[in-house]
């Protein structure tokens, strides 16, 4: 048995931010935080108070976890980025909202004394003496604590107060992860009614002392325990007054806290089989299951069942024949041909994600070049003749300014250009599209044709395919290419423009040119030939991509397995220690790195023959470096076993926290199985003859700080997990059991 939590995280956009660059605008994003660690950052909005991200993300952290911040700054090229205001969740008002909190939340100061961070050991005691009691404070170490210098560390000190008095420990200086195993006693009075307060210190030589935090000890439950020994999570100083909500503007969020205790895989095999059961025998069979979940699943948590039936399918074999059996379900009780699967159905969710899982990395080969092309080119393109402003363009060669008829025939080109290079594209991707989506667009072409077999409703199936694969699929992603990770930043408004015009012909193309599509938008006419030579394209690709027989299927399937896709690469750069010379982030190598189930690996380039760095069997964890370790923020260290058995470390500095909490994310997820995973390691480095966090100078100390194998952010790549699948699955039938019964 197990406890998971996840959250959900939708960030909205944001509206009447103050103006922070001397244009009387911002370049606003956000950073999400949980306990202080920052584990997401949005791309940047420029120039605007009321940025739009509509970014979406999943986060797997432990059940402990105390609160999840939203950071709006403001991005700055030449100086420090700028802090606007933040809105904190704790788990409680999360836990409060069942389905989910959801609305805007104004944004408030981020007050240095409320930005605390870590945990302090103590052990108090009740301990007698000549006269009277004594209250025995022993302050042990501390770990995590807030950086406030700008060496990216701390010089700790602990400030104990009780009864008037007040004592302090040493100064451990450049350290977040200080020990001191210091003693204080102060005479106790019984029944007094004060607390003991533990307040830690950051100590300045020049400026005020760094308020780091404090602990609040009520003495009288002391007393009745007589001893307490543990770790004490720091907390903020709320004694100011807050000024007015609202002048820093608002957030929109949607977050949604889930706790799930996940049993043994024997007590979801009787759920399994049963669904397993269901879809083997189809629509002919006698069950009944899937058809109740449908019409019993509403309309807010129709993707994420969806979702979960697709990935527990995927894990099962059964992905197709699920899908096959959803797609004769809708076709049974459809009489129109124009309304098949238009609707938010199961069906259609369900094929949603089964796209973005089995397909996104074939979307990437085929639209990646496509999208980087808009991005790079940044040409301004229009076809609506009202919205053309003929001052955005520049000069034509001739040194006038272009008329509106220039700017339209040159928009069209440009236009014409990237829809029959995309069209080209897929055409030759046949065999690069995985089998199993192959099998099931077969599957979903017959049932169709089976359906709607008149020969006035001959494109019907064709329609069928691209109303997934084009309008559910292509042109959302050409849309926003950052949510599907075509790209790390979000388009600007001249790039968005094309990139909304593209998507609007990829969608007449897959809707096979029909009148009523062009009659929507007229000046979408200068693009009907390019249009009208893609339907062609389309249907011949769809006809070939549909022509898979079993054998086929088998057997590209097995060629893909035994190939181990990457569960991530991309470029790295690296950092192994040897020696007692100087870390810096000049000593790292930059390489092509690729994380399989099996290894991570590194080459010169992303062609050049791999080598293996780490098999993934022995690596003991996946953390992040401290910032001043080498004066980065986006450094990880993946500590392993060599070949003896022998402890070891390699250090990988990332180029943005996104990459860096991705990176952490995949080798965590892969690696979660392993024997021997550690429970503490150290976020510095042992530099001379001691750790630079701690200062400990035994190597094989055991870490200063706790792992986190199980934070992580979820992909559309990520290790199927069967027992949490059945778990949501059981959940959701328990909330609609009195529909079942019924």
């Amino acid at each position: 048995m197990a406890k998971r939590s996840s959250l959900s995280i939708r960030i909205v956009e944001g509206k009447n931010l103050p103006a922070k660059d001397i244009t009387g605008s911002s370049d606003p994003y956000c950073i999400v935080k949980v306990d202080n660690e920052p584990i997401i950052r949005t791309a940047t909005v420029w120039k605007t108070l009321c940025p739009f991200w509509g970014e979406e993300y999943e986060v797997h952290l432990p059940p402990t976890f105390h609160s999840v911040a939203f950071y709006v700054m403001d991005e700055d090229a030449l100086s420090r980025d700028d802090v606007i205001g933040k809105v904190c969740l704790t788990r409680d008002t999360l836990a409060a909202h069942p389905k989910g909190f959801s609305g805007w939340a104004h944004l408030t100061e981020v007050d240095p004394d409320e930005e605390v961070q870590g945990e302090i050991h103590l052990r108090l005691e009740v301990v007698p003496g000549t006269r009277a009691c004594r209250l025995r404070c022993s302050v042990l170490e501390a770990r995590d604590l807030a950086p406030k210098d700008r060496n990216g560390a701390s010089d700790p000190f602990v400030r104990v107060r009780y009864n008037g008095r007040t004592q302090e420990t040493s100064i451990v200086k450049k350290s977040c992860y200080p020990r001191w195993n210091e003693t204080f006693e102060f005479e106790l009075e019984e029944g007094a009614a004060e607390a003991l307060c533990v307040e830690a210190w950051d100590w300045d030589l020049v400026s005020r002392n760094d308020f780091l935090g404090k602990v609040v000890v009520n003495v009288q439950r002391l007393w009745a325990a007589q001893r307490e020994e543990g770790w004490f999570r720091l907390q903020p100083d709320q004694s100011k007054s807050r000024r007015e909500e609202g002048h820093l503007g608002s957030l929109q969020l949607e977050v949604r806290l889930r706790d799930e205790t996940v049993l043994p895989s024997s007590c979801y095999q009787p759920l399994v089989q049963l669904l397993c059961r269901e879809v083997k025998l189809g629509h002919q069979g006698p069950g009944q299951l899937i058809s109740l979940i449908e019409e019993t699943t509403s309309t807010e948590c129709r993707q994420e069942v969806a979702t979960t039936l697709l990935k527990l399918f995927l894990g099962q074999g059964l992905a197709k024949d699920f899908l096959d059996l959803l797609f004769q379900l809708e076709l049974s009780r459809t009489c129109e041909a124009n309304t098949l699967f238009r609707s938010n159905s199961l069906a259609s969710k369900s094929m949603e994600s089964f796209l973005k899982v089995a397909g996104m990395r074939y979307l990437h080969g085929v639209l990646g070049p496509i999208i980087d092309r808009v991005f790079e080119e940044k040409k301004y393109v229009e076809l609506d003749p009202s919205k053309v402003e003929v001052k955005d363009v520049g000069c034509s060669g001739l040194h006038r300014p272009q008329t509106e008829a220039e700017v339209l025939e040159q928009s069209a080109q440009t236009l014409r250009a990237h829809l029959g290079a995309l069209l080209s594209a897929l055409s030759r991707s046949v065999r690069a599209c995985p089998a199993v989506v192959r099998a099931t667009f077969r599957q979903l072409f017959r049932r169709v044709r089976e359906r709607f077999p008149s020969a006035q409703d001959e494109n019907v199936p064709f329609i069928a395919v691209t109303s997934f694969l084009c309008l559910r699929f292509v042109s959302p992603a050409i849309l926003a290419p950052k949510l599907f990770h075509l790209r790390e930043r979000h388009a600007d408004a001249r790039t968005s423009r094309t990139l909304l015009l593209l998507a609007k012909a990829v969608q007449n193309v897959g809707n096979m040119d029909t009148p009523a599509s062009r009659a929507k938008e007229t000046w979408m006419e200068p693009l009907q030939p390019t249009v009208r030579q893609g339907v062609a394209q389309l249907k011949d690709f769809i006809t070939k991509l549909v022509d898979i027989q079993e054998k086929d299927e088998l057997d590209l399937q097995r060629a893909l397995s035994l190939q181990a896709p990457p569960v991530k690469e991309g470029p790295l750069f690296i950092h192994r220690t040897k020696g007692k010379g100087p870390l810096t982030s000049s000593s790292f190598k930059k390489l092509h790195f690729s994380l399989t189930t099996e290894a991570l690996s590194f080459a010169k380039t992303p062609s050049s023959k791999k080598s293996t760095l780490i098999k993934l069997a022995n690596i003991r964890a996946a953390e992040k470096v401290e910032e001043k370790s080498f004066g980065s923020s986006h450094v990880m260290q993946a500590i392993y076993t060599d070949d003896s058995g022998r402890l070891q470390t390699a250090y990988l500095q990332c180029k943005c926290v996104n990459e860096l909490n991705q990176w952490l994310s995949a080798l965590r997820k892969v690696c979660i199985n392993n024997t021997g995973l550690l429970g503490s390691y150290h976020p510095g480095v042992f530099r001379g003859d001691k750790w630079s966090c701690c200062h400990q100078r035994d190597k094989t100390d055991l870490g200063c700080n706790k792992t986190r194998s199980w934070v992580t952010l979820q992909e559309w790549n990520d290790p199927l997990d069967h027992d949490l699948e059945a778990q949501l699955i059981y959940r959701h039938l328990l909330g609609v059991e009195a529909a079942l019964s019924y």
